[in-house]
């Protein structure tokens, strides 16, 4: 007689509040900030996420700054520039998320996405490696004689006079820039840091990458997948297989796979959420022993912020909706252009819609509308004033001043002038 199959153990069940606080403590936001912010603070940070999405929107402030400050409150900006842009860079840029920041050991941990640039890289970065492969290595030969260079200083020394194309909506990259993608892409060049107006300097990556990792052997491509979703999970706290495949990119075949070795191997455990439809569909994960503390956060959110990407996980862990409405044509909007939730406690109570106007006197940032959840508590408008008075001070601005558009408008107009705004 054959041994009966094993009895597979019983998937534990949790509250959804202990789902919300596993992913909160995992984010960060159970930790007291800091009196003052330094390097070791921003490093931290990147290590506790894995990754930080970059973007070029700048209404308020560019996006990257805007996850140190939910977690640490004000820090002088140019300590996130220094840790980019100078050697040994304490982060450095690849396709982890979307364009994000990343540890230069996780870099390392995406040589197996670089060398599938001819393949995954989008069309046009794709196809200029077909068009005109002699042009990638006169960037690379550029770049190694005369970098770090934007793209900008590369057309003017390879492709000079040429006109930019303007027959496309959105980007119109020349050739030469195209070619500079490709290269990252396939991590043959990196970014040694950004220009004001927010231009890649293209340098050869082995010197963007500090030595000792620009040394190290490439991982086994399994290694390295498995790595990124253990990172995944120590950052989300609690998480369905599909949320830990969306936070670096993996393909599905990757990500289960990945998922399936580190349950058999005791590093993740199975869960099911009392609450969430996704979990009574399939089961969520968490690192065993995860801490799931009470948290008393107050914080800002990027709508590129880490704890937000997975709009499924987002509606099941708060019971909210974000989306990016800056995408939306205006008529269409819910509420605004550039709305970032506000985290207080451990529920998303609020959304306002922000934009820093460096032009008015003294600079202001202005609330464009303020809306308010509908399990707010009374607080809310006291305690987002007070945020957003540190958000404008963070960003060199002047004062705080609200549309009054939105229903928790009126009380945050209240709450902003009796602190003196």
């Amino acid at each position: 007689m054959s041994p009966a199959a094993p009895v597979p153990a019983p998937v534990e069940e949790i509250s959804a509040v202990q789902a919300r606080r596993a992913a909160l403590a995992a984010q960060g936001f159970s930790r007291r900030r800091p009196a003052a912010v330094g390097p070791r603070h921003l490093t931290g940070v990147l290590e506790r996420l894995g990754v930080v999405q970059i973007d070029s929107v700048n209404v308020l402030c560019r996006s990257h700054y805007l996850p140190f400050f939910s977690r640490l409150g004000p820090y002088p900006l140019q300590l996130l520039d220094r840790a980019a842009s100078r050697s040994p860079r304490r982060l450095v840029e690849y396709w982890a998320h979307e364009a994000s920041y990343v540890a230069p050991a996780t870099h390392r941990l995406l040589r197996w996405r670089m060398e599938r640039a001819a393949h995954d890289a989008w069309g046009s970065v794709r196809s200029i490696a077909l068009e005109q492969p002699g042009l990638l290595e006169a960037v690379l030969e550029h770049v190694g004689a005369h970098g770090p260079l934007t793209a900008r200083r590369l057309e003017a020394a390879l492709a000079p006079g040429v006109a930019r194309p303007s027959d496309h909506w959105g980007w119109n990259w020349s050739a030469v820039k195209r070619a500079c993608e490709h290269l990252f892409f396939a991590g043959r060049l990196s970014a040694a840091g950004r220009t004001p107006q927010f231009e890649r300097r293209y340098d050869l990556t082995e010197r963007v990458l500090p030595p000792r990792v620009a040394a190290l052997a490439d991982p086994d491509p399994a290694d390295a997948v498995r790595e990124l979703v253990r990172t995944a999970a120590r950052a989300s706290g609690v998480a369905t297989e599909t949320s830990l495949r969306d936070y670096f990119r993996l393909r599905p075949e990757q990500s289960r796979r990945a998922v399936a070795e580190l349950v058999e191997a005791g590093e993740l455990e199975p869960v099911r959420v009392r609450g969430w439809a996704s979990s009574q569909r399939r089961p969520a994960y968490r690192v065993p022993g995860a801490p799931a503390p009470r948290v008393r956060a107050r914080a800002l959110l990027t709508p590129f912020d880490p704890l937000l990407w997975h709009r499924e996980r987002t509606g099941e862990l708060f019971g909210v909706q974000v989306r990016l409405e800056f995408y939306v044509p205006r008529e269409k909007r819910v509420h605004g252009y550039y709305v970032l939730p506000f985290l207080l406690g451990e529920d998303v109570v609020a959304r306002v819609d922000l934009k820093a106007d460096r032009a008015a006197p003294g600079g202001l940032l202005r609330v464009q509308a303020a809306w308010a959840e509908p399990a707010a508590p009374a607080q809310t408008a006291d305690e987002l004033a007070a945020e957003l008075t540190d958000l404008a001070g963070w960003l060199g601005l002047g004062g705080v001043v609200s549309s009054g558009h939105g229903d928790l408008a009126p009380a945050l107009g209240v709450a902003l002038r009796r602190s003196g705004h």
